[in-house]
């Protein structure tokens, strides 16, 4: 495994790299039905570390729970995901949420608008969710909302990102009346550079949340294509297409150095950036991720604020 050596500034903790830095408190993602395939997350993931459960459709949110629980249990901070589209009505809502914080002592949340093509009920998305007022009433301390670095056709049909743009600022607004701490997790980005653009964007329009920059874990470039292909990643896409041309790399599995030693080295010359830290989509499985990650960030994993 390859990794850049981005060297630290004067004053630096010894040994401790841009890139070090960026890790620090890195996250994953997880599916009820991966981890069911982990005998033991604390064989493979540093203690405390943010834990995302996704919530696919048709998963029963009794396996999310457990996921959850089990999750607390071994030592880690659990973050379900939480898809507006998913949700039939406001008893539903509260129904989930009240289960999560009483049987997983879940305090975090994933708020999506998710990926159904029609609202099951009510919410056509995370900003709806958010008006029930139900995360602060059941005492929930951080809130994550999605961000768009290569827009979203799903939200803004034109090309544009007028929509995103408004949901962000209201996310934003919102931010200053909740007790809740807020960031933005982004979908996975193969380049640095889309993602430095759009947070340079995003910051002169009265964005100021930290923003977790998704990345892919090592998999296979014929499956990562096929995953920006369906989520619509474009300069990214890009990005993977020109590497497939290349047979001296075809045949090697995908590693994300490149694009977070860029986020890094940019990071590390741009000190006020609104990005944060690295949120890692094990998208060629949860042991190669981990694995790979454990060897990158620092040794010592700072673990998830409550």
């Amino acid at each position: 495994m390859a990794f850049l050596n981005i060297m630290g500034r004067a004053g630096r903790t010894p040994g401790q790299t841009p890139l070090a830095d960026l890790l620090q408190g890195w996250s994953i993602e997880v599916m009820p039905r991966t981890a069911a395939k982990i005998e033991d997350f604390r064989n493979l993931l540093p203690k405390g570390t943010r834990v995302y459960i996704a919530h696919i459709a048709d998963t029963p949110i009794d396996d999310m729970v457990a996921t959850a629980r089990r999750l607390r249990d071994e030592g880690f901070e659990p973050m379900p995901h939480i898809a507006a589209r998913g949700i039939a009505d406001a008893a539903t809502l509260e129904n989930w949420i009240g289960r999560y914080r009483e049987e997983a002592g879940v305090t975090e949340a994933l708020l999506l608008g998710g990926g159904h093509t029609a609202p099951a009920g009510a919410f056509d998305g995370s900003i709806a969710m958010i008006e029930t007022g139900l995360f602060d009433r059941f005492g929930f301390k951080r809130l994550h909302v999605a961000g768009h670095p290569e827009g979203s056709r799903d939200i803004d049909r034109d090309g544009t990102t007028a929509n995103v743009d408004r949901a962000l600022l209201w996310k934003q607004n919102f931010s200053d009346l909740t007790d809740a701490k807020m960031a933005i997790v982004t979908q996975f980005a193969f380049d640095a550079k889309a993602v430095i653009d759009w947070a340079e964007r995003i910051k002169p329009l009265g964005v100021n949340l930290p923003i977790h920059v998704g990345v892919a874990g090592p998999a296979k470039l014929q499956t990562l294509i096929q995953f920006a292909i369906s989520c619509g990643v474009g300069p990214s896409l890009k990005v993977l297409q020109k590497r497939a041309m290349d047979v001296t790399r075809l045949l090697k599995p995908y590693e994300p150095t490149e694009v977070l030693a860029g986020l890094a080295a940019y990071k590390l010359n741009h000190p006020e950036s609104l990005i944060e830290q690295a949120h890692v989509f094990p998208l060629g499985g949860i042991k190669a991720a981990t694995e790979w990650m454990n060897a990158a960030a620092p040794p010592e994993q700072v673990p998830a604020e409550r």
